[in-house]
């Protein structure tokens, strides 16, 4: 039987995706699995200060282990903008969609949009210390949105050595190589491998 872990979120996309990178090896409960309505105040200032936030809160109602994620997309030319404030660039109620539109906005006229995905898990297993783990993909913003698969900013994030952008990607095209999975795989083989 496979060990069973929660995931620390109320996105449904992140949970999509972190069970299908994760499918053969975890069960990965929501929170709506374990009854817990919490939503944790994300105001750490770096990725995994918010993951361990996260982690720490929904470890208050479970006894599984809890395996929290923080991610963002940090753009050169705006000095890591957004950075940890990814989801909420526009404004705290803003859609993916408007934060999107202020990115390229912003980037208008720059010929730099190098950029970059990071990912930090934290994982609380009770009676243990906090466990990290970061991922990253590199990549360009393009000029304009295009595909319709994904969330966030995938409509414009193109990876290096890539002509499409996630949100062009499937699923499991994205899941492959995304700052997501390089986490995971992280996690996986100090966890299960070495």
């Amino acid at each position: 039987m496979k060990p069973q872990w929660v995931l620390a979120t109320n996105n449904l996309h992140k949970l999509e995706e972190v069970r299908a990178i994760l499918e053969h090896k975890i069960d990965i409960l929501s929170l709506s699995d374990i009854g817990c309505e919490a939503n944790p105040i994300e105001n750490g200032s770096t990725f995994s200060a918010n993951a361990f936030i996260k982690a720490k809160e929904i470890s208050l109602y479970t006894d599984l282990p809890v395996l929290a994620d923080d991610s963002g997309l940090c753009v050169n030319a705006l000095n890591g903008s957004p950075g940890v404030t990814s989801a909420r660039y526009a404004g705290d109620n803003a859609s993916d969609s408007e934060n999107v539109i202020k990115l390229l906005s912003e980037l208008s006229g720059t010929t730099d949009r190098s950029a970059y995905f990071t990912t930090s898990l934290c994982l609380l297993i009770p009676g243990s210390q906090p466990q990290f783990f970061e991922g990253f993909i590199h990549g360009a913003i393009a000029e304009v949105p295009s595909g319709s698969n994904g969330f966030g900013y995938d409509p414009v994030f193109i990876p290096a050595g890539g002509l499409n952008t996630f949100a062009e990607m499937t699923a499991s095209e994205k899941n492959a190589n995304s700052h997501r999975a390089d986490a995971l795989q992280q996690l996986f083989l100090k966890l299960f491998v070495s």
